[in-house]
């Protein structure tokens, strides 16, 4: 799973959890590859504004092969919701210990 912390633009909330949620145009975009197993998108009760999202895929071998294979997507709606977000960091990618 892949996991990034987020913090929307200001006025941007609403359309950033629409955008970033597990409905929203990203999740479309994953739910192309066959990897792909869900997103989640996190709100801080404690930090106004801070959000995650823990985009879910079979491995992380999946993720980059989605990449490889959807980047012009992937770059296009990169910056179409680039006004949506103040910072983005990708925190990185991690693995369920079972």
């Amino acid at each position: 799973m892949r996991i990034w912390e987020f913090r929307p633009s200001a006025g941007s909330e609403r359309e950033f959890e629409r955008a970033y949620g597990p409905a929203g145009v990203w999740a479309t975009l994953f739910r192309k590859h066959a990897g792909y197993l869900g997103t989640d998108l996190l709100r801080n009760v404690s930090t106004p504004g801070q959000y995650l999202t823990i985009d879910r895929f079979t491995s992380a071998e999946a993720f980059q092969t989605f990449k490889l294979r959807y980047a012009d997507e992937y770059d296009r709606l990169d910056r179409e919701c680039e006004a949506l977000t103040a910072h983005e960091r990708a925190i990185g990618d991690f693995t369920v210990i079972a």
